[in-house]
């Protein structure tokens, strides 16, 4: 293979591949859900733990995206200003020290919007793409 074209080969992958990297998430719960919006510190705490209901007093249940996952480091990222390796060493301290327990964990966005339309109570993310009839985007102010 001719070394210009393999370096443009290269040069595309990486192109695509940090495309993938800044995926763009929204945060959903199910239809069913009454919550309107929440605040980022309240997003913040229900994934680290520190909150275990939404604003209304319903309990919430956080979902997960396999680490190293697009949808995952995006989120993390954006809506916690976390890197996912701060967001491990959180998660250990607390799982070593007994107080607590990290989200429920799903594949992907198609995982995600599975498990959340089924449950009432639930919020995750996914790309915007993946958002259909059973989810509502839920904003963050």
């Amino acid at each position: 293979m001719p070394r210009a074209l393999r370096a443009s080969g290269w040069a595309l992958l990486l192109g695509l591949m940090l495309g993938t990297a800044r995926a763009e998430v929204v945060v959903v719960v199910s239809v069913e859900n009454p919550v309107e919006s929440l605040s980022r510190a309240e997003l913040v705490d229900i994934y680290l733990g520190r909150l275990n209901t939404f604003p209304n007093g319903e309990s919430v249940v956080p979902v997960d995206q396999r680490e190293r996952s697009p949808a995952h480091d995006a989120f993390y990222r954006h809506y916690l200003g976390r890197t996912p390796t701060q967001i491990k060493a959180h998660w250990s301290k607390l799982i070593f020290s007994g107080r607590g327990q990290p989200p429920r964990t799903v594949a992907d966005d198609k995982a995600v919007a599975e498990f959340v339309s089924g449950h009432p109570h639930a919020i995750g993310y996914v790309t915007p793409d993946r958002v259909d009839e059973r989810l509502r985007v839920i904003p963050i102010e």
